[in-house]
């Protein structure tokens, strides 16, 4: 059953590294689920990432999950953030290890450019970490301004990316 209007869609990707992945991003699974006026509609599985920009660092556990929320963006991203913050993330560097990260991707078509919130993530369309687990949920998914998930996807097959297995996952 889908909510009614005016609930957006948003994709939402989660990453984690550090103190059991797994555990991080299982956990926000269920987070997502209790934000106020929105619904988890689905989840991708979990995949194993290199990481990138800062390579001395533990490879991640990386997912995507699609929300339907009657919150505004930027209530969404304040959610977000303390969801983050309640996994005890700490935001030293760029591209530095965390327990759990939360970006959103996209929320339906809507292209917007705020002092901390860049939709679609204008990064998305680079990184195949994001890009397999979205394709997985919403395969036919178009990211504005740059095409089909199957084309960024295809400009990503160099980077390393395993789905992980059902039994490292318990």
């Amino acid at each position: 059953m889908l909510l009614a209007a005016p609930y957006s869609h948003a994709f939402i990707a989660l990453g984690s590294n550090l103190e059991n992945p797994i555990h991080h991003i299982l956990q926000a699974f269920d987070e997502l689920a209790k934000l106020p006026t929105s619904r988890l509609l689905e989840y991708s599985s979990l995949y194993r990432s290199a990481p990138v920009g800062r390579l001395d660092q533990p490879d991640f556990i990386n997912a995507v999950a699609l929300i339907e929320t009657a919150l505004s963006p930027q209530a969404l991203l304040n959610a977000l953030l303390a969801i983050e913050q309640q996994h005890g993330r700490i935001r030293e560097s760029l591209n530095a290890p965390r327990t759990l990260d939360l970006d959103i991707l996209m929320i339906d078509d809507l292209q917007c450019k705020e002092n901390n919130l860049t939709l679609p993530h204008p990064r998305m369309h680079q990184r195949a970490f994001v890009l397999q687990p979205l394709m997985e949920i919403s395969p036919n998914c178009h990211i504005p301004g740059q095409g089909t998930i199957a084309q960024s996807l295809a400009a990503c097959s160099e980077q390393r990316l395993e789905q992980v297995k059902e039994n490292d996952i318990k």
